[in-house]
């Protein structure tokens, strides 16, 4: 069964913590900002980059890679975004958008309605 995490963002500096949090799930996910994802994402051959040979660098650093221990890469090195778990962060809608899971409160709208 997937967990779903709920993201709440309280004040002026919670929400926008929360709205760069938030740029940085999405980047990672190729969920573009109008919900969509990203479907022209760049396969490992394509970038230029050997993919069989990495630098001497990136050969002792999982970092460097764009690799985490989750086994979710980097999208600058090509991830292919099928296999990844947006369902735990965000929300399908029936028409394919991606809605995230997050309540923002504060008492101020100017910063809400920023992001």
């Amino acid at each position: 069964m997937p967990r779903e995490i709920i993201t709440l963002q309280v004040g002026q500096c919670g929400n926008q913590i929360g709205g760069e949090f938030w740029k940085q799930l999405c980047l990672e996910h190729g969920i573009q900002p109008d919900g969509l994802l990203r479907e022209n994402v760049p396969s490992p051959d394509s970038s230029g980059n050997d993919a069989a040979s990495p630098s001497p660098s990136s050969a002792d650093n999982p970092a460097a890679t764009g690799a985490n221990n989750h086994g979710v890469g980097n999208p600058s090195s090509g991830h292919n975004f099928i296999d990844d778990r947006k369902d735990v962060f965000f929300y399908q809608s029936d028409d394919e958008h991606y809605i995230p899971r997050a309540l923002l409160i504060d008492l101020e709208p100017r910063v809400v309605n920023k992001l």
